[in-house]
C-alpha cells in the first residue's frame, strides 16, 4: 500500500516520528487506572486481574465487525480499515477503542513483514508489537509443548493411561513458518531417548492453546478447558484428555499473565487493545473474549476484527467466537479494494495468490472490477447481511484507484444489499480519511439496536458438527457436495461417540476463495469440498475441518521478509516493517 503514496514516509518512519503518550494516560482515557496496569515497557501495559474483574459485569458497549472480501497478496488493509476507523469515531467524538490480534512471528518473518496497521492508522509502539511484544505467543507455545513433552513422559514411564500411539493426536508447534516441521518423527536414538513415533508441528497460531487463551471467560474456565484437551485414544478407544495425565495445573500457570489483556495506543493517541492470535485459515481467527468485555466495559463502541474474508474469520466469529461470548456484532464493515474485485474478475488470471506486475495491478479496468463486485464481493454482502447484521462497505483507496472504478463498486455494493458505502483513506490520512465510513457505522449502530439487535446464525448449536459443516459449505460457499474422506468418517464417527458431535466447527481451507481451491475466484457455485480429516478440539470446544490441502504448518516463501531485516551497530532496526 505504500507504493501507491510515492510521498509518504514508510510505515516504520511514521511509527519512529510518532510521540507516544504514556501508557498509564491511554488508559486513562478509557477509565482504568494506572495501578491496574502492569507495564511491559513504555508503551504496553497489560491489564491486571483486578482490573478485568471489575469490568466483567460493567455495562457493555456496541460491537463492529470489520471484515473483507477474500484477500489478495497485495493486501486489502482490514487492520489499517479497523484502526482506522477507531481513530475516526475517536474524531467524531466517539468513546471508542479497537480489538485486534497479536502478530505471529511466522507471517512477520514470512510475508507480511509487520502487523500493526499501517501509515497514518497504526497502533503503537509497533517495533514491539511486531517483534515479541509481551510474550503471549511464546507462553502459548512453551504451554503447548509441555503437554508435549509430559505425553511422551508418561508414555516413557508406563503409559499408565494406556494411550495408543498410533493415535496422539496432540502436535508440537512453534512460532515460525517451518515446513520441515510438518512431519517428522521424535524418539529417536535409543531408549534413553523415549519411544519413536511420528509427530507432526502446527504453528502456534493453530495451536489448540491459543484457541482456549481466546476463548476462556476467565482463569476458572481457562484452567478448566486445558484439562479437557484430548491428546488421542487409549488402545480401548476411549478419549485420553491432558487432566488424565497431570498437565492441565502446569499449563495454566505458563498462561497466567499471557490471559491478561494487552494494552497499546493509536498512532492518535486513543486506546488499542491487542491479544490473541489465531489465524482464520486454519484457526478461528479472532481475538480474545476477555479483551473484548474490558474494552466493551470501557467505551460505547469497540471495532474488533476476523482475520481473512468473511466466509473465514467472520463466519468463525458468528458460531463460535459469539457462542462463547454471547455477544453478537451491531455492524459489520466489510472491506473491499479496487485491485481485489479485478482480481476476482479475471484480471489476473485464475490464481488467487499470485501478484501481477504493478502496471498491470494499477491499470483501469471498469469491467473486471465490475465483473469482481458482482460476484465476489456480493457474495460476502449477502452472507453477512443474512445474519441479521447490517453492512457497511470500505472502499480502501489506492492512489491508482480511478473515479469510474470506485463507483462500480459503490453501485455494485449497494445494489447487493449494503446499508451504506463509503470511500475510505485512513492510510493517508489517518482517522481524518475515515470519518465517513464513522458516520456511517453509527447510524447503522443505531438502527439495528432500535429494530432489536436481530441476529440469524445457520444453524442451532444442538445442530451436529457434520450438519453445521453442511450448512456452511452449501449456504455460504455454495458448494454442491461435500466429500468427507475415510479417515475424517473414521474420526467424526469416534467425536461422535465420546460425546462431541454438537460442538461447533471450525473450516480450515484456503483464504483465496470461497472453496477449497485458491484458483476458484469470484464465487464458485456447484464444486465439491472434500473433507480430508476431523480435529477435535475438545477444549476450545470446537472441531476442525481439514478441507482439501490445507496445512496447518504455513512455509516461507522464496524470498522471505527476514532476508530484509536486520539492526545497525547501535541495535536500532533496519529494513523491517516498511
Amino acid at each position: 500500500m505504500k507504493s501507491n503514496q510515492s510521498l509518504m514516509k514508510s510505515d516504520l518512519e511514521i511509527a519512529r516520528n510518532a510521540t507516544m503518550e504514556p501508557i498509564e494516560a491511554i488508559a486513562w482515557k478509557i477509565g482504568i487506572p494506572a495501578h491496574e496496569l502492569m507495564l511491559y515497557g513504555q508503551g504496553l501495559a497489560k491489564i491486571s486481574w483486578d482490573g478485568v474483574k471489575k469490568r466483567m459485569n460493567n455495562a457493555q458497549g456496541n460491537l463492529v465487525l470489520v471484515t473483507s472480501v477474500n484477500p489478495t497478496p497485495f493486501g486489502e488493509g482490514k487492520t489499517v480499515t479497523t484502526i482506522g476507523l477507531t481513530q475516526a469515531l475517536c474524531a467524531i467524538g466517539k468513546n471508542a477503542t479497537c480489538v485486534v490480534r497479536e502478530p505471529s512471528m511466522g507471517p512477520v518473518f514470512g510475508i507480511k513483514g509487520g502487523a500493526a496497521g499501517g501509515g497514518y492508522s497504526q497502533v503503537l509502539p509497533m517495533e514491539e508489537i511486531n517483534l515479541h511484544m509481551t510474550g503471549d505467543l511464546h507462553a502459548v507455545t512453551s504451554a503447548h509443548n509441555l503437554l508435549s513433552a509430559l505425553i511422551d513422559n508418561h508414555i516413557k514411564h508406563g503409559n499408565e493411561c494406556k494411550i495408543d500411539l498410533t493415535k496422539i493426536s496432540w502436535p508440537r508447534v512453534i512460532d515460525m513458518n517451518d515446513r520441515s516441521l510438518r512431519n517428522c518423527v521424535v524418539g529417536l536414538g535409543g531408549n534413553a531417548n523415549g519411544i519413536p513415533r511420528s509427530e507432526r508441528f502446527d504453528i502456534t497460531a493453530a495451536s489448540e492453546i491459543m484457541a482456549i487463551l481466546v476463548l476462556a471467560s476467565d482463569y476458572k474456565d481457562l484452567r478448566h478447558r486445558l484439562g479437557e484437551i484430548v491428546i488421542g485414544s487409549s488402545i480401548e478407544g476411549n478419549p485420553v484428555k491432558a487432566k488424565h495425565i497431570g498437565a492441565a495445573g502446569a499449563m495454566a500457570l505458563l498462561l497466567r499473565q499471557a490471559f491478561l489483556p494487552n494494552l497499546a495506543q493509536t498512532l492518535e493517541g486513543g486506546a488499542a487493545f491487542i491479544h490473541g492470535g489465531p489465524f482464520a485459515n486454519i484457526a478461528h481467527g479472532n481475538s480474545s473474549i476477555i479483551a473484548d468485555k474490558v474494552a466493551l466495559a470501557c467505551c460505547d463502541i469497540v471495532v474488533t476484527e476476523a482475520g481473512f474474508g468473511s466466509d473465514m474469520g467472520a463466519e468463525k466469529f458468528m458460531h463460535i467466537k459469539s457462542h462463547y461470548s454471547g455477544k453478537r456484532p451491531d455492524c459489520i464493515v466489510m472491506n473491499v479494494t479496487v485491485r481485489s474485485m479485478k482480481l476476482h474478475g479475471g484480471a489476473f488470471g485464475s490464481k488467487g495468490g499470485i501478484r501481477p506486475p504493478k502496471e498491470v495491478l494499477e491499470a483501469e479496468d471498469v469491467d473486471a472490477v465490475r465483473s469482481g463486485a458482482q460476484s465476489n464481493l456480493d457474495r460476502h454482502i449477502r452472507n453477512m447481511a443474512a445474519f441479521g447484521v447490517p453492512v457497511v462497505v470500505s472502499i480502501n483507496k489506492f492512489a491508482s484507484d480511478t473515479d469510474d472504478e470506485i463507483k462500480t463498486i459503490t453501485d455494485c455494493a449497494t445494489a447487493s444489499g449494503a446499508k451504506s458505502v463509503c470511500v475510505t483513506e485512513v492510510f493517508a490520512h489517518g482517522g481524518k480519511g475515515g470519518e465517513a465510513l464513522a458516520k456511517a457505522v453509527v447510524k447503522s449502530i443505531q438502527q439495528h439496536v432500535a429494530d432489536g439487535r436481530n441476529f440469524i446464525p445457520l444453524f442451532t448449536p444442538e445442530t451436529h458438527f457434520t450438519e453445521k459443516l453442511e450448512h456452511i459449505a452449501k449456504r455460504m460457499y455454495h458448494a454442491s457436495h461435500i466429500e468427507i474422506e475415510p479417515q475424517a468418517q473414521k474420526m467424526a464417527e469416534a467425536i461422535t461417540k465420546w460425546g462431541y458431535g454438537h460442538l461447533p466447527i471450525c473450516m480450515a481451507k484456503t483464504q483465496y476463495s470461497f472453496s477449497h481451491d485458491a484458483t476458484l475466484l469470484g464465487a464458485p457455485t456447484n464444486f465439491t469440498l472434500p473433507v480430508k480429516e476431523f480435529r477435535l478440539n475438545a477444549g476450545a470446544g470446537f472441531i476442525v475441518a481439514i478441507l482439501g490441502d490445507m496445512m496447518t504448518m504455513p512455509g516461507l516463501p522464496k524470498i522471505p521478509a527476514a532476508n530484509n531485516m536486520d539492526m545497525d551497530d547501535d541495535g536500532n532496526l533496519t529494513g523491517v516493517f516498511g
